[in-house]
């Protein structure tokens, strides 16, 4: 067995559930803080001839990025072939342009400051708008898996009454590949912006609603205020009680408390962030995305 998965604290369950997928040992990867906040990682030691990929979400990327470096640079300190990373949640991909004056633009620069350290990644629905790929933005083999199906198939098992609700044109890509997939309705709610505090938000057809259980799904949910604000207009429209189904469960502050205090009836997420709302496991989608890249990855740079 020459490939390792060396995951970070938080990952450890995802990792586990990976791992026999990919004929793959798990390692050890510590990390703690030292009291004035700097990060010390200490991972498995004899790593000669193995493949080795680091498991982290980029939950919090701005805590994560020093010690995945380190990591990466130690693992190879220890002899691995090859260090690539699985990502489930791949952060700093909305800002792929120069909105403002004076703004960084991100995501070539952290896809650039990751392809420094890794041999390869996956990751599973980034949040891509100018750049359609990955591999527009990242000069090693870069991989994202598709959650739909996955999404698709609880869709079907769990609630088969169901309709689709998109938040926002923006939505349309995946709420219409989703329905498709489970065989169910959707609409994608339709928004006029007036100013700043005054929008109009309209549902296609309230009719062919009404009947069904409204799922609303949307790929990233941080301070939930799209997803807030679309619970507001199904209720105000006399919907029945609204399922909300979430890729990736960033969940800043109390946002999942206010959607549930909103009058969610449930709220179900992927793994790729660990959240209690955890229902859609990815494990199997990125072991086989990864599978395709451990140890083959160098011969592709």
């Amino acid at each position: 067995m020459t490939r390792m998965l060396l995951p970070f604290p938080l990952q450890r369950t995802l990792a586990a559930a990976i791992a026999p997928l990919l004929g793959a040992r798990t390692g050890r990867l510590d990390w703690r803080h030292f009291p004035d906040g700097e990060s010390l990682v200490a991972i498995e030691q004899d790593l000669r001839g193995f493949d080795v990929a680091l498991v982290a979400s980029l939950r919090n990327p701005d805590a994560l990025a020093l010690p995945l470096r380190f990591a990466a640079a130690t693992a190879r300190e220890f002899g691995a072939r090859s260090v690539g990373l699985i990502a489930p949640y791949l952060a700093y991909m909305r800002q792929d342009k120069r909105f403002n004056p004076g703004e960084a633009v991100s995501a070539p620069v952290f896809a650039r400051f990751l392809a420094e350290s890794f041999d390869w990644l996956v990751t599973a629905d980034p949040h891509l708008h100018r750049n359609p790929k990955l591999s527009e933005l990242f000069r090693i083999p870069a991989h994202a898996v598709a959650t739909a199906s996955l999404i698709a198939e609880w869709i079907r098992d769990n609630i088969p009454n169901a309709i689709l609700i998109g938040p926002d044109s923006e939505s349309d890509q995946w709420v219409s590949e989703i329905a498709h997939r489970a065989g169910v309705a959707f609409q994608i709610l339709t928004k006029i912006r007036r100013g700043d505090r005054d929008v109009e938000v309209s549902l296609p057809s309230i009719d062919a609603a009404r009947s069904r259980t409204p799922i609303i799904v949307d790929d990233i949910v941080s301070s939930g205020g799209t997803m807030l604000e679309t619970l507001d207009h199904l209720r105000q429209l006399g919907l029945p009680p609204v399922v909300c189904i979430v890729i990736h469960p960033v969940f800043a502050q109390n946002a999942y408390a206010q959607l549930l205090a909103a009058g969610a009836e449930r709220i179900v997420s992927t793994d790729s962030i660990p959240h209690p709302s955890n229902t859609i496991s990815i494990a199997g989608l990125l072991a086989e995305a990864s599978a395709e890249l451990f140890g083959n990855a160098l011969s592709a740079r």
